[in-house]
C-alpha cells in the first residue's frame, strides 16, 4: 500500500475540518456518496432546530470541498480561488437543485508540516476555511478553471455555520455576489 499523496492528505484534512466544525455547532456531518461526488457534493450538513426565526425544524446543505497550500490572494474584501474543473462549477451554481450547495475552501499553511500539531492540551489543525454559494453565478467563459471570490467575512466556523443554516430555515438561501476588482 502507498502512503497518501500530498493533495490526499490536504483534502483528508478538509474533511476533518468540517466534521469539526458541524460536531461544534451541534450539527450532523456526514460525507457523501460515490453519486453525490460524481454530482460534486463532497459531504452533506443536517442542522435542526429551533432556529432564530426559523421556519423549518430541519435544515440540510451540501458541500463542496477544496484545500489549497496557496496562500490566498485578496481582492477587495474576498479571496480569489482558481476552481479546478467546470462542471463543478456550474453544479455549484444552479439555481435548480433543491438542497443549498456551497463552496468551502480550506487555506492551509505552505508546510506540510505546520498543518496538524498536537500536545497534551490541544490538537491544532492550522488555518482557516471560508465558504461561498456560486447558486446563480454567471456561465464560465473558461475551459478548465474558474475564478471564484469567497467574502473575508464568511469564516467556516461554528458562529458562520449556524448563521447560515438559521438562514436557510427562514428559505433564505444565499447567492453568488462576486466581487470581481
Amino acid at each position: 500500500m502507498r502512503p497518501l499523496t500530498s493533495q490526499n492528505i490536504e483534502s483528508e484534512l478538509s474533511y476533518a475540518y468540517i466534521h469539526a466544525v458541524a460536531a461544534s455547532a451541534g450539527m450532523g456531518c456526514e460525507v457523501a456518496g460515490r453519486h453525490d461526488d460524481a454530482a460534486g457534493v463532497d459531504a452533506k450538513i443536517t442542522a435542526w432546530g429551533p432556529f432564530k426565526g426559523g421556519l423549518l425544524q430541519e435544515v440540510d446543505l451540501k458541500v463542496q470541498l477544496k484545500a489549497t497550500v496557496k496562500p490566498p490572494t485578496l481582492a477587495g474584501s474576498c479571496f480569489s480561488y482558481s476552481l479546478a474543473g467546470i462542471p463543478r462549477y456550474d453544479d455549484l451554481r444552479s439555481t435548480e437543485v433543491a438542497t443549498p450547495r456551497i463552496l468551502v475552501v480550506l487555506f492551509l499553511p505552505s508546510r506540510p508540516e505546520e498543518w496538524v500539531s498536537h500536545s497534551t492540551d490541544a490538537l491544532m489543525l492550522r488555518n482557516c476555511a471560508y465558504w461561498v454559494s456560486l447558486r446563480g453565478a454567471d456561465p464560465s467563459s473558461n475551459a478548465t478553471a474558474q475564478t471564484v471570490y469567497i467574502p473575508q467575512m464568511q469564516k467556516f466556523d461554528p458562529a458562520g455555520l449556524t448563521e447560515l443554516m438559521s438562514s436557510l430555515s427562514r428559505f433564505e438561501l444565499p447567492s453568488y455576489k462576486g466581487s470581481e476588482p
